[in-house]
């Protein structure tokens, strides 16, 4: 004689993140297949689509015990749980499987859809959206009075680079895209030129495709030499600018606005020489520029010097605080 089939319960998740509808093909033939569709949720997003395609679905919330009797005789219960889940389902089947008193159904956990690279950006959008409405600080906020922290996360991230801390390099690039999603939700609200996050990555989208045509069109590029110059003959044509210096934002720092101007210069085959001067300042013009034609970045050699002057200062500091004599002097 053999004993009656306990039957099995599938329980079929789908990410928010991915727009209702969209389930894969095994996540069709189960609900296809499936003797009952439970649902909890009657205003769960994936219930038009399933009615549409002709599953029928019950409006239960079954204990464990009622979702156990139900796949009885063999008969497979699909339950599509609301999106916070139900706890005390799965833990009471947890429960009764561990009693050793009842015969359990098979339990299958499928997955119907799942995140796509870059899914959590979508995350991201909504949190900022809700902080925008709903914090006094964060809804008062301007291009203008957040322009600082773009540039001071500029530099955070920079500085985790250059360390090689992995962790804060990961933990800045989000400061950075902060920034970038801030200020995208506070432009949905101009009045005159309102645009989305949205609108950001799609000018960014077509930017790139059009200055890669050796990856998206029929152009060729064997160096990163031939990339870099078809770049500029892009920039150049795009910008229709006047000038070679046209673009070079003149706020940064004094050593990168030099080497900048230099390899303008450059690259356009320019004749033109470093200005005549006595002071700190042409000194330093002459030794970005010379910097820049080297192929070394001034900024990034500076900050290096830099820190090896700062350990060193640690250092003798360090020395002093051992020594009773350096600090009675």
């Amino acid at each position: 004689m053999t004993s009656e089939s306990p039957g099995r319960i599938v329980l079929l998740t789908a990410s928010h993140r991915v727009a209702p509808g969209l389930l894969s093909w095994p996540a069709w033939q189960a609900l296809h297949g499936a003797d009952r569709v439970l649902c909890p949720d009657e205003d769960h997003p994936q219930l038009p689509y399933l009615r549409e395609a002709g599953v029928a679905v019950e409006h239960v919330r079954p204990t464990a015990e009622e979702l156990v009797e139900a796949c009885a005789g063999g008969r497979t219960v699909l339950l599509l749980p609301s999106g916070e889940g139900d706890r005390a389902l799965t833990d009471g089947l947890a429960r009764l499987a561990g009693s050793g008193r009842v015969s359990m159904p098979d339990l299958e956990l499928l997955p119907g859809s799942y995140d796509l690279p870059g899914a959590r950006l979508l995350d991201l959008v909504q949190i900022m959206d809700r902080i925008r409405r709903e914090c006094p600080w964060t809804s008062r906020q301007t291009h203008r009075g957040l322009a600082k922290y773009a540039i001071e996360e500029a530099y955070e991230l920079v500085e985790a680079i250059e360390e090689g801390d992995r962790r804060e390099l990961r933990e800045e690039l989000g400061d950075v895209l902060l920034q970038v999603v801030f200020h995208a939700r506070i432009a949905e609200e101009d009045a005159e030129e309102p645009f989305s996050v949205d609108d950001v990555a799609g000018t960014l989208v077509e930017k790139l495709i059009h200055r890669h045509p050796h990856v998206f069109g029929d152009a060729t590029a064997e160096t990163p030499e031939d990339v870099h110059a078809h770049w500029l003959r892009t920039k150049a044509v795009e910008k229709q600018r006047e000038s070679v210096t046209d673009g070079v934002p003149l706020g940064q720092p004094g050593l990168a606005l030099a080497a900048k101007l230099a390899g303008r210069v450059r690259a356009a085959g320019l004749d033109v020489g470093l200005p005549a001067g006595e002071g700190v300042g042409y000194e330093l013009l002459a030794l970005a520029a010379r910097a820049d034609a080297a192929g070394v970045d001034p900024e990034a050699a500076l900050r290096a010097a830099a820190r090896t002057y700062r350990d060193t200062i640690r250092a003798a500091e360090g020395l002093k605080d051992r020594d009773p004599g350096a600090r009675r002097a």
